[in-house]
């Protein structure tokens, strides 16, 4: 009977064992998570502080709207897919998203950019660099009246209006 009692203790110290491990495991890696969420987030701010753009020149030709895009804060800005050009047409059916064409064609609701004396970081543009966009609209009558803005991956937006 002696036997029994002790067995049954060790089993159960070690169940309370594996338990409080598995335990102490999981709230562990719980706090890891939630600091690098809080690390992550940190650093998305940081970068929103730093990053500014403003538009110096807008121009409307046959097929597209031209602006000139200076990036006036310290923050290099380099994911152009996740950057949208949006323009809102006076009397229109409201905003209208412009996403990123690499390619350079003149497809409809699409822009692509040339950075201008891009030596330092090749196809991104750095801090006091400028870049010519082209929005290319979808029909050939050009917009009379219109606000246009561009708005980059964390968040950063500069408009203006025509």
């Amino acid at each position: 009977m002696a036997v029994a009692e002790i067995i049954g203790t060790a089993i159960g110290t070690m169940l309370i064992i594996i338990v409080a491990y598995l335990l102490v495991g999981n709230v562990l890696n719980a706090a890891e998570v939630v600091s690098n969420a809080q690390k992550d987030m940190t650093l998305l701010q940081e970068s929103r502080l730093h990053t500014d753009l403003s538009i110096t020149h807008v121009e409307v030709s046959v097929n597209a709207i031209n602006l000139t895009i200076t990036n006036t804060g310290t923050e290099i800005i380099s994911d152009f897919p996740h950057t949208d050009v949006f323009v809102y047409t006076a009397g229109g059916a409201g905003y209208s998203e412009y996403q990123y064409n690499a390619t350079n064609t003149m497809v409809p609701y699409s822009w692509s950019g040339s950075i201008v004396n891009d030596y330092v970081h090749p196809g991104e543009l750095d801090p006091g660099e400028t870049m010519f966009v082209n929005a290319y609209y979808p029909s050939g009558e050009p917009p009379v009246s219109f606000e246009v803005g561009i708005c980059t991956d964390n968040g950063v937006y500069a408009s203006t209006v025509v």
